[in-house]
């Protein structure tokens, strides 16, 4: 069970509430119809673990996606995945439902990868970057062969030779700025939402986006 795994992780003891909890009909569509989880939430508050499960089963798939995406690492996501599941489970009776449990986790989720880059600022990961079996990093396109008509090594030079920019100009914004470059052109999330997440104001996100894109802008101004 997804509870009994994360007090174990911390020597916690097990967060059980004795009834199984079987989701109404709103609950279990929370997550395609925009409906609320106000009632798993509050059973998994008074120590429902099936409730508690449930909400994690409705977001762990994005928030393992958004921790990897982020992070450029399959397995630092998966460590702030786990992360962030457990500082729920912890801090779940302290939710007050001044926001929805997608923009709290989410906000969770981004605040350990924020923490994650900063520490890592001197090596950052490209999302494109993956792990070799020899334990080395390398290119996940670098990898793929071109098959396109045309495909010249000239080109594919080029192609390696963008990417890098890319990679570098991506390296030189700051923790935020990249969070909020990834949230809205990555993840295509709306400015209100990415507010929400990292907990500032909508004209705040606006800001730290547009300063983003200019130093993007300045820095693949040679790129042809």
């Amino acid at each position: 069970m997804i509870v009994a795994e994360l007090s174990k992780m911390r020597g916690m003891p097990n967060y059980s509430g004795g009834v199984p909890f079987v989701p109404n009909r709103a609950a279990t569509e929370g997550r395609s119809t925009g409906v609320d989880n106000t009632l798993l939430i509050r059973e998994a508050q008074q120590g429902n673990a099936a409730a508690f499960e449930e909400l994690v089963r409705q977001y762990d798939r994005a928030v393992l996606r958004l921790a990897v995406h982020l992070t450029g690492s399959q397995e630092d996501g998966q460590d702030i995945y786990q992360e962030a599941f457990l500082r729920a489970f912890i801090n779940l009776a302290r939710f007050r439902f001044e926001c929805s449990f997608y923009t709290w986790i989410y906000r969770i989720v981004t605040n350990l990868c924020l923490d994650h880059l900063r520490k890592k600022s001197s090596r950052r990961h490209d999302l494109t970057t993956t792990v070799s079996p020899e334990g080395e990093e390398e290119e996940v396109l670098d990898r793929m062969p071109d098959h396109r008509p045309g495909a010249s090594p000239e080109r594919s030079f080029v192609g390696r030779e963008l990417r890098e920019r890319i990679r570098c100009a991506m390296g030189r914004l700051s923790p935020r700025e990249r969070m909020v470059f990834e949230l809205k052109h990555y993840h295509g999330m709306k400015l209100r939402t990415v507010a929400g997440i990292l907990n500032t104001t909508e004209g705040t996100i606006k800001n730290t986006l547009f300063r983003a894109t200019h130093k993007l802008r300045t820095q693949l101004a040679e790129v042809r």
